[in-house]
């Protein structure tokens, strides 16, 4: 498997390191694309709302009185940590168990579920990241019998394209079984649409980090 890696955060120890804000997810990268969110492909740079109750998994920070975010990208492994993401309401850390704070900073790793307008996340419920029973994803392109068949220097060439261009966030990328798989915050379609008319179907999965509620 390869992976699009840009330079790490610092550690408070001077070391390096980068930890997933989604737990059980592959190694991820900073994404470089434009504004979060998109709408159809003729009117990229609309938020992408989604029509119902979402769920993710990721890091909730707060810094001193400013909003909490809910990051899904990488974290780094500072103390306190560092991240972010898309500002979250309805969040009260005296309602919730396992979190930390050190200074201004206070975080902890949950499972929210909630409602996503496009920028912020409304949070309904939550639960420590540690006691989440998700339900298995097996995804269907990791299956050996339905690998890609672009090569390794085009999937290297679209994944580098991707970061540098996409005209939505990508919060991380990596190259597994033929294809680029590409980290959003939440595609109602539009982006995965985009994918396949840029760069031909079967080549770049969209994988959402706020899945819909079934």
């Amino acid at each position: 498997m390869t992976q699009r890696r840009l330079p790490a955060l610092l550690t408070a120890a001077g070391g390096i390191a980068l930890l997933a804000g989604c737990a059980g997810g592959p190694a991820v990268t900073p994404g470089a694309g434009g504004p979060a969110g998109t709408g159809d492909i003729g009117d990229i740079g609309v938020a992408i709302a989604a029509p119902g109750e979402v769920t993710g998994q990721g890091t909730v920070i707060q810094v001193g009185d400013a909003a909490p975010q809910l990051c899904l990208g990488p974290v780094a492994e500072s103390y306190p940590p560092q991240c972010s993401g898309p500002e979250i309401t309805g969040w009260d850390w005296d309602a919730v168990e396992g979190d930390e704070s050190s200074g201004e900073v206070t975080w902890g790793a949950y499972a929210l579920t909630g409602g996503w307008d496009g920028t912020t996340f409304s949070v309904t419920s939550s639960i420590m990241l540690a006691l989440y029973d998700p339900m298995p994803f097996i995804d269907p392109l990791l299956d050996p019998g339905n690998a890609g068949d672009t090569a390794q220097a085009e999937l290297e060439r679209i994944q580098t394209g991707l970061h540098e261009s996409a005209p939505f966030e990508v919060l991380s990328s990596w190259i597994e079984n033929g294809y680029v798989f590409a980290s959003v915050i939440y595609d109602d379609g539009s982006l995965q649409a985009w994918a396949d008319e840029k760069y031909l179907p079967d080549t770049v999965a969209i994988r959402p980090a706020l899945r819909d509620v079934e």
